[in-house]
């Protein structure tokens, strides 16, 4: 049995809310329970905001200039770039209207997979002196897996909210979430992230 996680100081921990974009959201399979999922995200954002901390918002979105920066050798972002998809100013690349950022927070657009490796989102965070991250993404597989991965690498303290993620793998998402981020991260569910925030 695993230790519990350890409680959370709010002024210092930042909620990454990852790729929770219209058009991500309607690639998922299972659109029945994205209803829910959004209901619990909403949840931990009204949690981390109550207790003063930073909620942080990544997107995926390109320019025509980044589209075609792409190489062949990056699998993934080379079809979309070919596409033509995920226009920066593509309503379908918008934060889902639900999960609205607000005035004071983190917002940056990626062009690869993880938070960090394309944006300012480190240097945002150290500057707010925030030293844990609680990450919630679409998807478990994707976003989620690469920014876990190097959040750790950058001596992050790391949570991973169980039930804020999501994956079109159900058998990746739970080898992700039972075998692989535990070696790096917390994880927990949101109901424990209520109980784990602490003001000071």
């Amino acid at each position: 049995m695993s230790a519990p996680a350890p409680a959370l100081n709010a002024k210092r921990t930042a909620l990454l809310v990852m790729d929770y974009q219209s058009g991500t959201l309607a690639s998922m399979p299972d659109q029945a329970d994205l209803d829910a999922l959004l209901g619990r995200v909403e949840g931990a954002i009204a949690d981390v905001r109550a207790h003063g901390g930073t909620i942080a918002y990544v997107r995926v979105a390109f320019t025509e200039a980044e589209w075609d920066a792409v190489p062949d050798t990056n699998k993934i972002f080379s079809a979309v770039a070919k596409r033509r998809a995920m226009h920066h100013e593509d309503p379908a690349t918008a934060i889902h209207e639900r999960l609205t950022p607000q005035d004071g927070d983190i917002v940056v657009r990626k062009v690869r997979i993880g938070a960090m490796s394309t944006t300012d989102l480190d240097q945002q965070l150290r500057e707010r002196a925030i030293t844990t991250l609680v990450i919630t993404g679409i998807s478990t597989s994707g976003v989620v897996l690469s920014t876990v991965i190097e959040a750790a690498d950058r001596d992050y303290q790391v949570y991973v909210l169980s039930d804020g993620v999501a994956d079109r793998n159900p058998e990746a998402h739970n080898v992700l979430l039972h075998q692989v981020f535990p070696l790096r991260a917390h994880v927990i569910d949101t109901s424990e992230l209520r109980t784990l925030l602490q003001e000071d």
